[in-house]
């Protein structure tokens, strides 16, 4: 074990712990008031329920030695039998020699493992029934977050085999909470009143201060992701910032030029884009290609986010043109601009002449788009089926804080 790898890979748990209080601010402002306590509880609820979960069994079937083809880890660490203070040697692939505990490892997991199924909250956002929320977030962390990251992280992962390039979460996080987002929008439906009456954010002071924790706890995210503390994850540090600055001003200068005036929601909204966007190449790409990705993410989030009424779904608080096409952005442009002379155990991008990694990073995306999907629809189908998952129209009017918890955000 090495103490400084160690402590570096502890404090990077804890600063990806703190995003999902900041990202529960981020959305809780975006909300009208009264469904502000709703919103939030989504986020904080799923630190106790999705740790629980990771630790009797979400770590083992993504992290355990591969037991289904590639497609899901076994029965070893069950209740994290064997952790305890073990090293990994080869717990990712055989060019990352370990030097921390397995039980470091399985906390870190942990967190991402708490912020991911959060995310996909945010679309469906005053509008879900809590007691089929608590259903839903247990079966997708199930069946799609835990084969999903074993499929690019854990031993004999098949999209790992394959050369797929995730250093933090691309595929795994974004792309997956994305799409399953979407696959939510479409079943629940739009909020009562969409189109018709104004929705607009009661609180972006609130907004802003989720935001700036998120960016706080994104270098946790992001350099953590390196496992040790060394070169790799200082760069890891210097383009998510980068990144996360360009994309913050591009998203800014898009709307001014389109709607006439720059925003506090859009710089917010951006600096999100250009995390997300520079997730997946972290790892992998120097600072120059982290402005261009986060750049091009702050633009292309702006008009995803800009279409979504044009295409006829109800995303509350923006989770698909966010983390979705960010996200999706965020992995294919790993495949453009991946170098070795960054991280030499990786591979190069296409303008590094390597095209054959574009293709590998557009089939990861392509395969986690479908499977998220697909298999997010059938469990809320099941749900809605045998419980229903959205609330009443009378609870819907009057706000989950009050219908759903017996709370006001606000007493005035």
């Amino acid at each position: 074990m090495n103490a400084a790898d160690n402590a570096w890979v502890l404090t990077a748990s804890a600063l990806v712990l703190l995003m999902t209080p900041g990202l529960a601010m981020f959305y809780g402002g975006m909300t009208r008031s009264k469904n502000v306590l709703s919103t939030m509880m989504h986020s904080f609820f799923l630190m106790g329920l999705a740790s629980i979960i990771w630790l009797f069994y979400g770590f083992s079937l993504a992290f355990a030695p591969d037991a289904i083809g590639g497609f899901l880890g076994g029965t070893d660490y069950f209740a994290l039998n064997g952790i305890g203070g073990a090293l990994f040697p080869d717990l990712l692939d055989s060019t990352k020699t370990m030097t921390i505990p397995g039980s470091t490892f399985m906390i870190f997991q942990c967190m991402f493992a708490v912020i991911t199924p959060a995310l996909i909250s945010g679309a469906f956002a005053e509008r879900m029934k809590f007691s089929s929320f608590i259903v839903f977030m247990i079966l997708w962390l199930t069946f799609v977050y835990c084969p999903v990251a074993h499929w690019v992280w854990g031993p004999g992962g098949w999209l790992s085999g394959l050369g797929a390039l995730d250093f933090a979460g691309g595929t795994v996080v974004h792309v997956n909470a994305g799409v399953a987002a979407l696959a939510c929008c479409l079943v629940l439906g739009k909020r009562k009143g969409y189109g018709t009456a104004p929705m607009i954010p009661h609180n972006l002071t609130l907004t802003l201060l989720g935001a700036g924790l998120l960016w706080f706890g994104w270098f946790g995210f992001n350099a953590g992701s390196a496992l040790k503390a060394d070169e790799g994850a200082a760069m890891a540090f210097v383009v998510t910032h980068m990144a996360t600055a360009a994309a913050a001003m591009s998203w800014v200068f898009a709307e001014w030029i389109i709607k006439g005036k720059p925003t506090t929601l859009g710089v917010a909204s951006g600096a999100v884009a250009g995390l997300v966007a520079i997730t997946p190449a972290s790892g992998f790409v120097g600072p120059v290609s982290s402005v261009i990705i986060g750049g091009v993410a702050g633009v292309v989030c702006y008009l995803a986010v800009l279409a979504k009424s044009s295409m006829g779904y109800d995303d509350s608080l923006d989770v698909v043109g966010v983390h979705g096409v960010g996200g999706a952005w965020g992995a294919i442009a790993t495949g453009l601009f991946a170098s070795k002379a960054i991280n030499a155990a990786a591979a190069d991008g296409l303008f590094f002449g390597n095209p054959g990694q574009l293709w590998t990073q557009i089939v990861a995306v392509g395969v986690t788009i479908v499977y998220s999907f697909v298999v997010s629809l059938i469990i809320l189908y099941v749900i809605k089926a045998t419980m229903g998952v959205r609330v009443t129209e009378e609870d819907e009017m009057v706000g989950c804080d009050t219908s759903l918890h017996g709370e006001a955000g606000y007493t005035i």
